[in-house]
């Protein structure tokens, strides 16, 4: 496996979390859903040859490394998974039909073909609600010392997508919520070269995942960044996007929208409720 997974040896790395503490009084915080192609022992390779863990669909490639530059860069927290989200998606709400994957990509995941309600239920309460139990204690640590805080998630996308070329180099997902989303947007529009989508390459409306629970329901500014992992997979490329968003993003804490807790609602939630 990659530079990205982890090999437990106590039982602090056991945690199915990774915090990164920032210094006092930042209000940014950073997280990686996907941060790891970790499987435990347990669950062996879930049926998988090695290679299909150097894939998008075991994990976000080179986002652990960009995430702790950035958290290093601006002394900001961080919460990143440490497990693959091939043995659960931290990124999908508890009851979203995709939080576990028996198909991911043209790949068939035996070791949860079989997985029952029981065993969904099992690993939930073992990796995917910890890891939002830590996000959680990070944002309430930030409001009890008097902030709103504004909430980053970092993610990767393939260069192709089913034999179609992505010509983006980064792009924002947001919901309703834009008031992080359109000022970074404006930003990485200037930079040299880049092309930069606006909810690409997927829409940021969706029901339950880690920014509709944590940003969008407490009303936290926030937006998903997704870069493209052929520009991440090196420690050069990690480096040069960690430098740029911690160069773009400390102007924008200090607007005056980003420092109100606002409930803007969810496109999602909008048309379930209509439908």
């Amino acid at each position: 496996m990659s530079c990205d997974a982890f090999s437990p040896a106590t039982k602090d790395q056991e945690r199915p979390f990774e915090v990164v503490e920032g210094l006092p009084g930042s209000r940014l915080l950073i997280l990686c859903d996907h941060a790891s192609n970790y499987v435990p022992p347990e669950f062996g390779s879930l049926g998988l040859a090695a290679p299909e863990f150097e894939r998008h669909i075991a994990y976000d490639i080179g986002m652990r490394g960009v995430t702790l530059a950035l958290a290093r860069l601006l002394g900001a927290p961080a919460v990143l998974s440490r497990f693959s989200r091939l043995v659960i998606d931290p990124n999908r709400g508890e009851d979203d039909p995709t939080l576990l994957m028996r198909l991911s990509d043209g790949a068939v995941v035996p070791g949860n073909a079989k997985a029952d309600a029981d065993e969904i239920a099992r690993r939930i309460a073992r990796f995917h609600r910890p890891y939002h139990e830590a996000i959680t204690a990070q944002l309430d640590a930030i409001v009890d010392a008097g902030d709103t805080p504004v909430i980053l998630s970092m993610h990767s996308f393939t260069p192709a997508w089913k034999g179609a070329p992505r010509p983006w180099h980064v792009g924002l997902l947001w919901d309703r919520d834009d008031r992080l989303t359109r000022p970074l947007l404006a930003a990485l529009a200037q930079e040299p070269g880049l092309i930069v989508g606006d909810n690409e390459p997927y829409d940021g409306a969706l029901v339950g995942d880690t920014l509709h629970q944590h940003g969008t329901q407490r009303g936290f500014p926030h937006t998903l960044v997704e870069i493209r992992q052929d520009l991440v997979r090196d420690e050069a490329g990690q480096t040069e996007w960690a430098l740029r968003f911690a160069r773009l993003l400390p102007p924008l804490l200090d607007l005056p929208e980003t420092r109100r807790i606002t409930h803007y609602g969810s496109r999602a939630e909008i048309r379930r409720s209509r439908s």
